[in-house]
């Protein structure tokens, strides 16, 4: 009889197949390298290797700092093992510790922009090791040190540290150690106590344990408030060997056992094993404890058995599947994209401090700018969220240059940041693609800021929106939506404070219902719209409230489209507020930023299948449009022709599109019927037709015959190209509003807030 596997068993079973697969397939492994020049002709040969790579040669000799302008040093770092001690695995060697290393790579390429080598090492001597990595220093701006067994790891790092002038950092004992640091500053901070004054009482003293009680210390611990057990028991003096690094914490006291020490403690911190703290022993803590047990995969007290005895304990794990998971992806990234951005010669105490005060405050900031998606309603800073999230994007641009300016203040940097804000919107760009496409809107819109209706005033993400477009001061914010219902919702997202910075239209008692539905009745009487229906729709539809406030003025611009079906919304802004003058129908562009460049799309949600004097009016609508982002446009009209290889009627349709933009606007650069690959890729266009009018240039607005090829062009491109877009944007209204899909993103949102608040002040202008 074949014994059934137990629920765990099945998971854990299912998690190794995937895992296996993932690492395997479509190809070997996580990482690979890519050239960041091209490398299309011989001249460009000639650019990158001989004879002209030699001029960048010089260039170092006469100055070595030059090699971080003139090569990828700069940006590249090493992520050194043995692999000695692989979390959860300990000594499995270094081949085996490879699938970890390449991990890490990868992490630092994701959350940091940072290049990576993974480099296993075959040798347990720890001065060959640090002969080997040491001989490194030429290639990497900063060796990070990962799964070395303690005591060696010490050792390593310090030796490495005296020997080279390039950040070394070992992250399992600094990383967590920072992450440590930042959570019980917020811990302790939440229960009303002083750190100065906290009784700690710790379980391990290898490299993570001893590095966690160096920076409590840092940030205020009293090293004689601490006691530190081992495998034998406490530290104490007499026993502890001075030379050991464990001996500071040596205490002058007689055999203690670890229940006995947790007694009135405020905090305890475990980087030992799992089950060494016991629910008595938590029983007998201080008010409100505090728990760091970090012990992997099992901690040395599951957060459930704690809760179980302590309701008023705070505990973190390091752990996923827990809340305030101690988790160093939070740091080495952004310790490393600082270092490296002002060329420090090492990580010093003060970089991994700043590092460790810039998360507790980022904390704090609970929703922040509201761009992280991850985070669930109710997550807020408290007993549960002492720490971000790692994919809380405000990270990079936060904690990067807190380091970087530690590190000048300090005096390790052989670079200056002149201007640290310029420095963080760079940083951004990284995190938000759309950066500097979007930029000079918002520098335009920042210094015209209007009223500004969302039409789904309740819904989360709008407002989580809100933080990002305040701050921009983009907007005075004006939410359709019930104020006990949104006053809720922004408390619990930790926006309570943004609660006065924004006006509310509660659609079921507002002072101007009655003027509402009188002017929708009179839009729409003759379109089988009664009074009563009027009233009942003003009542139900916040979308509609939206626009009739935009449509008597009382707002400059909007946005719709959170909630609700997209032909219904697009049929709303017709009816009420109408088309531009000779404009025959509404269009919708998005844009796409992709690695490869910003492309436009239209028309990806309107017109099912527009004819020639849709498309024609498209067009120039988009190329207004896309001007507005300091972009030319360079319009391809999509087909699946070419210059009239197919005479069918969809090719016909846009060959005389064409025509008719080249004799009515001349101005603009159009071109076309087309295929995607002779639009966007010039060469292969020229050798076939060398005389087109966009000769040289490659094709940034692809007009589409129908709403299919706009749609699925769109989502291919977004999806195969890892784009980020940015719309729909809305083509012919004649008042500024836009039409967002109900996928759109809190990022989207603020990016749209932009385009119409541009939209909104464009229409000012021109009506004087």
């Amino acid at each position: 009889m074949v014994e059934k596997k137990s629920g765990a068993e099945e998971k854990r079973e299912k998690l190794r197949k995937d895992a296996v697969s993932y690492h395997k397939y479509p190809k070997p492994g996580k990482l690979a390298i890519a050239a960041s020049k091209p490398l299309a002709n011989q001249y460009d040969l000639s650019l990158a290797y001989s004879p002209g790579v030699a001029f960048a040669c010089e260039e170092i000799v006469s100055d070595p700092l030059k090699a971080a302008e003139l090569t990828s040093r700069g940006n590249l770092v090493a992520v050194v093992t043995n692999g000695t001690a692989v979390l959860g695995m300990g000594n499995i060697g270094p081949l085996a510790s490879k699938p970890v290393m390449e991990g890490k790579a990868v992490l630092f390429k994701k959350f940091g922009g940072l290049d990576c080598f993974d480099i296993e090492v075959n040798e347990r001597d720890r001065e060959k090791f640090c002969d080997i990595v040491a001989a490194l220093e030429p290639t990497f701006g900063g060796i990070n040190l990962e799964d070395i067994k303690a005591p060696e790891c010490f050792y390593i790092e310090k030796t490495l540290k005296s020997r080279m002038k390039i950040p070394v950092f070992h992250d399992d004992q600094h990383g967590t150690a920072i992450i440590v640091a930042a959570g019980a500053r917020n811990a302790f901070y939440l229960v009303g106590k002083k750190i100065e004054e906290a009784k700690i009482v710790c379980s391990g003293a290898g490299a993570a344990g001893l590095s966690c009680l160096d920076m409590l210390v840092a940030i205020g611990a009293r090293k004689e408030n601490i006691l530190l057990f081992d495998r034998s028991g406490l530290v104490r003096k007499g026993e502890a060997v001075e030379s050991e690094p464990r001996f500071s914490y040596a205490r002058d006291l007689g055999p203690m056992e670890l229940g006995e020490a947790c007694e009135g403690a405020d905090m305890f911190l475990g980087c030992s094993a799992r089950g060494v703290l016991k629910p008595e022993m938590v029983k007998g803590m201080a008010k409100d404890p505090i728990i760091f047990a970090l012990a992997n995969p099992d901690p040395e007290i599951l957060p459930e058995e704690a809760k179980g005895v302590r309701e008023d304990v705070i505990i973190a794990t390091g752990r996923s599947d827990y809340a305030n998971q101690v988790n160093n992806v939070l740091c080495f990234p952004f310790v490393f994209r600082g270092a490296l951005d002002v060329g420090a010669t090492e990580i010093n105490e003060e970089m991994k401090k700043a590092c460790a005060e810039s998360l507790a405050s980022l904390a704090r900031k609970g929703g922040g700018d509201g761009v992280d998606e991850s985070r669930e309603e109710g997550e807020v800073f408290g007993r549960e969220h002492l720490i971000p999230k790692p994919f809380d994007r405000r990270l990079i641009f936060e904690v990067a240059p807190a380091v970087a300016r530690a590190a000048m203040e300090s005096g390790v940097a052989t670079r200056k940041i002149e201007d640290m804000e310029s420095y963080k919107e760079s940083l951004k760009s990284f995190v938000y693609r759309s950066g500097s496409v979007m930029k000079p809107l918002f520098e335009k819109g920042s210094s015209n800021p209007c009223d500004f209706v969302y039409a789904e005033g309740e819904h989360v993400t709008v407002l989580r929106s809100l933080s990002a477009v305040l701050d921009q001061g983009l907007v005075r914010p004006v939410l359709v939506g019930r104020p006990d219902v949104v006053k809720v919702r922004m408390e619990r997202l930790g926006l309570e404070d943004l609660w006065s910075k924004i006006q509310i239209c509660d659609p079921e008692d507002d002072p101007r219902y009655r003027e509402y539905y009188q002017l929708y009745y009179e839009l729409m009487k003759r379109k089988g719209v009664s009074l009563e229906l009027a009233k009942m729709y003003v009542r139900t539809k916040d979308r509609l409230i939206a626009m009739l406030m935009l449509k008597r003025g009382e707002v400059g611009g909007g946005i719709c489209g959170v909630q609700g079906e997209m032909g219904e919304t697009l049929q709303m802004v017709e009816d009420i507020l109408g088309k531009k003058p000779g404009v025959k129908s509404l269009a919708c562009m998005v844009m796409l930023l992709l690695p490869s460049g910003t492309y436009f799309i239209a028309d990806t949600h309107a017109v099912e299948n527009p004819d020639e004097d849709q498309m024609f009016e498209t067009v120039k609508l988009a190329c207004k449009s896309v001007e507005c982002f300091g972009i030319e446009p360079v319009v391809g009209m999509m087909s699946h022709s070419n210059f009239g290889s197919r005479r069918d009627a969809s090719a016909l349709k846009v060959s005389r599109v064409t025509e008719r933009l080249h004799r009515e606007c001349p101005e603009l650069l159009v071109e076309g019927e087309l295929n995607p690959d002779f639009a966007l890729f010039p060469g292969l266009r020229e050798k076939v037709f060398p005389d087109m009018s966009i000769t040289g240039r490659g094709v940034n607005v692809m007009m589409m015959p129908t709403i299919e090829a706009a749609n699925i062009s769109y989502n291919a491109l977004k999806s195969l190209g890892s784009g980020t877009p940015v719309g729909p944007m809305l083509l012919g209204s004649s008042l500024p509003i836009a039409v967002v899909t109900t996928s759109t993103s809190v990022r989207n949102l603020v990016n749209m807030t932009a385009v119409v608040v541009n939209e909104a002040y464009e229409l000012k202008r021109e009506r004087g």
